[in-house]
């Protein structure tokens, strides 16, 4: 389906328990997606104000937030059909994507109000060699009212870290003053895939090469951190009542002069009780458009992660926030790779280090800390075939073959189950369709009239083309939906629910769903991913 279908379906649902919707097949011709927008270039001309940002309720929350002082150097990735955007101001502030070694200069001009004071940047992990302009802060140089500070910053090291305010961080980052910075290896690890080549990513026959926007061949200068896919997630909380009082304060002494008695604000930051929960500046199902999006011009980046089964998918993880958020990517754990942009290696061979980061169940964004990690997800585990091969069906690509010899993967390329784990090749969901588990199992599917509604149900627990046809077959389950009012009717994936585990950080202002929830949707293969916007 559309996206802004999808969307607003879900958004009228009632999807509180459908968090582990492996076995649901939905239509996905979704046209929004995502990867990991930015802005590039040595020289970044930043400036700190105010503006309003939107949540799905109807409100717009008077924010502060950082944003492009004039049109930057360029944009990544690359081939983007969406006009990108940088204004004046945006939460979170323009994503900055630079080379490993490779110095940049950062300038950061205050047009916040004057009232608010100074404003800065601190750049956590990354090594400041110079600073010029500005007046001593507390934690770092900073801009004075309508000043300018200048940050001169070399990253030695791959990864992606914030960035965000040193100056009453408890306010300035309450306010949305914070960004994300992405560190390319300087160099393509051995092995790795070349941006840009179409071997970087499965091309079905028949269909054009899907376009490759992943931003380096690798997350750091390692031959095991390669990757096909990537997006960035920011996670931060906003307490209303914070920003209404700030606006308050600024609009009551708007027009006075910096360093006049009075001429300061005093916004009590406590007791915090935040309403809305946030996915890079905004919350479900607005994160679901695209990149982009005029309706979102403060707030242009997205979080709708896909993927093709067998795709190493690097998620970019930052806590912006005050809070802990425990955010869990259902289908898979998520292996990580490093944090703060240091790589976590085992020492058992020198002069072959293995990765040794955590699988984590839920990746928990502690505030400040950002962290890379790869999602995985083949089917494997299942313990039936996700495909729904079927040697009775009508429909020719159910009688594909798996022949294993790819550790056990179905290993050719140009095959539509390509990457099928050939153990569950041919296994049956349900030899008893009506059954329970000791009747033929591995699984009982509900009655698809009480388990899910409306149009974006597939009516069929397989992955790929014509999957509502292999349902039917003599061991098939559900039978094919009949409403189906998306096109093209003949693909159908699976939808992963990512959230936050508190509960309720997916609300936006109590009302579920909203706040700190996505989708991951695994695509069969011979759908085009097109990441464009």
């Amino acid at each position: 389906m559309r996206a802004t279908n999808m969307k607003n379906t879900i958004s009228k649902a009632m999807l509180h328990h459908l968090a582990p919707v492996a076995a649901v097949a939905l239509l996905l011709t979704a046209t929004a997606y995502a990867a990991a927008p930015g802005i590039t270039g040595t020289t970044f001309n930043l400036t700190a104000q105010p503006a309003y940002i939107s949540q799905p309720d109807g409100q717009a929350v008077y924010s502060w937030g950082y944003g492009c002082n004039g049109a930057p150097s360029g944009y990544l990735p690359a081939g983007l059909s969406t006009t990108p955007f940088c204004n004046s101001m945006q939460v979170p502030g323009p994503t900055l994507i630079v080379t490993e070694n490779a110095p940049f200069t950062v300038n950061l001009t205050n047009n916040l109000p004057t009232a608010a004071g100074n404003t800065s940047i601190l750049f956590p992990g990354l090594q400041l060699t110079s600073v010029t302009s500005g007046t001593p802060g507390l934690l770092t140089q900073e801009a004075a009212p309508s000043g300018t500070v200048t940050y001169h910053l070399v990253a030695t090291s791959p990864g992606t870290r914030a960035y965000y305010s040193g100056t009453q961080g408890d306010l300035q980052v309450e306010m949305g003053l914070y960004g994300a910075i992405i560190v390319l290896p300087s160099s393509s690890p051995a092995g790795c895939t070349a941006v840009g080549s179409v071997a970087a990513h499965y091309v079905a026959p028949g269909n054009s090469a899907e376009s490759d926007f992943r931003l380096a061949p690798a997350a750091y200068d390692h031959p095991r951190t390669c990757y096909d896919r990537e997006y960035l997630f920011q996670f931060s909380e906003m307490d209303p009542n914070i920003h209404s009082q700030a606006l308050a304060q600024v609009s009551a002494r708007a027009g006075c002069v910096a360093g006049a008695v009075g001429c300061t604000l005093n916004v009590p930051t406590e007791p915090y009780h935040p309403n809305y929960f946030m996915i890079n500046g905004r919350s479900m199902p607005d994160d679901m458009d695209t990149n982009y999006a005029t309706q979102y011009p403060h707030q242009p980046y997205n979080g709708n992660p896909h993927m093709h089964p067998g795709e190493q998918v690097l998620l970019r993880i930052i806590g912006q926030g005050r809070w802990q958020h425990p955010f869990h990517e259902h289908g898979n754990h998520v292996r990580i790779l490093g944090r703060d942009g240091n790589l976590i290696l085992s020492t058992s061979s020198p002069t072959d280090p293995n990765l040794a980061g955590p699988l984590l169940f839920t990746t928990t964004t502690t505030p400040g800390l950002a962290m890379d990690g790869i999602f995985y997800w083949s089917g494997k585990g299942l313990n039936w075939d996700a495909y729904g091969h079927n040697s009775a069906s009508s429909d020719p690509l159910a009688k594909l073959a798996c022949n294993g010899l790819l550790n056990g993967y179905h290993s050719v390329t140009t095959d539509l189950n390509y990457y099928e784990w050939c153990q569950d090749h041919n296994k049956p969901m349900q030899a008893a369709p009506f059954g329970d588990v000791a009747g033929g199992g591995p699984v009982t599917l509900p009655d698809a009239n009480i388990f899910t509604n409306g149009a974006w149900y597939g009516g069929s627990p397989y992955l790929g083309p014509n999957a509502t046809v292999r349902a039917t077959g003599p061991t098939g389950s559900t039978p094919p939906s009949g409403t189906i009012a998306n096109s093209p009717t003949g693909e159908a994936g699976f939808a992963f629910m990512w959230h936050s585990h508190n509960e309720r950080e997916i609300t936006t202002n109590n009302v579920f769903p909203g706040g700190m929830l996505m989708m991951m949707l695994v695509d069969s293969r011979e759908f085009v991913i097109d990441e464009s916007n």
